[in-house]
C-alpha cells in the first residue's frame, strides 16, 4: 500500500477507504476478507464503511491477506493517536506496549476505562471553547484506548481511586452513575484490579496522580502530567520512588473486593 498524507477528518472513513480500495485492488469480495481475518461480514461492511472502529487483530489481518508491510496496522496506530495532544503520544505507545500498568487517579477515572458521556463531560469543563465535532474527535480517541484491554494478551491493569474521583459529578448524576457502574464490571476481568482511597485513609502517599508501566521488554517507567505536559521518567530514582508511593497507596486504600462494593454504594447514591 502507499502511504497518503491526505485524510479524511473522520478517522473511520479514512480507514474504510483503504480497506475498500484494497478491496477493489486485489478483487475480492468483504465475505473473502471476513473468511481470511475470522470476522463476520458485517463487521468488515462496517469497517470498511467508516462506521466501526476497527481491531487491531482486523488490521493485522487485513495486511497479511493484502501483503502489505503492516499498512494497515501503522494506519491504525496513527487513528488511535489522533484527537490526542501530541505530547499524550508517547504515553500512548507505552500504554499499547506496557505488560502491566499501575495507575493512581485523584480527580477522574482513568481514561482507558471511561465511558463516553463521562469523558464528553470531562473534555466539554477543560476545553469550553472547542467544537462538538472538536470534542467528539477527543471523545473517539479516548475511547480507541480500550483496545489495549481487548487483546489476546491484555496488560495487567491495576487501578488505585481515590474517593474523590467518585463523588466528584462529572456532568451529572446518572453519568456518573454509568461511569461507575461501568467501573464494576469492568472489575469482573481477570486483568484488572481496582481499589479506592477512602478519605478516612488520611493524607495520601502521592499529592499528584501517576502511571507505572512496565513493557513486556524494558525497564518499569513512571508517567505523569502537568497542565499541557506529560513526562516519562525511566531513571531508577524516579520509578523507585514511585513505586513507593504506589505500595503505599495499595496498602492504605479498601480491597479491591471491598472497593467494588463500595463503588457501587456511591453509584446507587449518585442514581436518588
Amino acid at each position: 500500500m502507499t502511504e497518503r498524507s491526505g485524510a479524511p477528518a473522520d478517522g473511520l472513513e479514512w480507514f474504510g477507504r483503504e480497506i475498500s480500495e484494497a478491496l477493489l485492488h486485489k478483487g475480492v469480495t468483504p465475505q473473502e476478507l471476513a473468511d481470511a481475518t475470522g470476522y463476520e461480514v458485517p463487521y468488515v461492511l462496517k469497517v470498511s464503511s467508516g462506521t466501526a472502529l476497527p481491531s487491531t487483530a482486523f488490521a493485522k489481518g487485513c495486511d497479511r491477506y493484502f501483503g502489505t508491510s503492516g499498512w494497515f496496522t501503522r494506519l491504525l496506530n496513527r487513528l488511535n493517536e489522533r484527537g490526542h495532544p501530541g505530547w499524550f503520544v508517547p504515553y500512548l505507545k507505552l500504554e499499547r506496549e506496557a505488560a502491566r500498568i499501575e495507575d493512581y487517579s485523584n480527580t477522574f477515572v482513568m481514561g482507558m476505562l471511561q465511558v463516553p458521556s463521562y469523558a464528553e463531560a470531562a473534555f466539554r469543563a477543560s476545553h469550553p471553547r472547542e467544537s462538538d465535532d472538536q470534542i467528539r474527535a477527543r471523545v473517539d480517541a479516548r475511547m480507541r484506548r480500550r483496545e489495549v484491554m481487548d487483546t489476546t494478551t491484555p496488560p495487567l491493569l491495576w487501578i488505585i481511586l481515590h474517593e474523590s474521583v467518585l463523588c466528584t459529578v462529572v456532568g451529572s448524576r446518572a453519568i456518573m452513575t454509568s461511569q461507575l457502574r461501568h467501573l464494576v464490571r469492568q472489575a469482573a476481568s481477570p486483568h484488572i484490579t481496582l481499589q479506592v482511597l477512602r478519605f478516612a485513609a488520611g493524607a495520601p502517599a502521592s499529592s499528584a496522580a501517576f502511571t507505572l508501566l512496565k513493557p513486556n521488554d524494558g525497564p518499569t517507567v513512571v508517567y505523569s502530567e502537568a497542565r499541557e505536559l506529560g513526562h516519562v521518567n525511566d531513571s531508577a530514582a524516579a520509578v523507585g520512588n514511585a513505586r513507593t508511593a504506589y505500595e503505599r497507596l495499595r496498602a492504605s486504600a479498601l480491597s479491591p473486593d471491598l472497593s467494588v462494593s463500595f463503588i457501587r454504594e456511591i453509584a446507587e447514591e449518585h442514581s436518588r
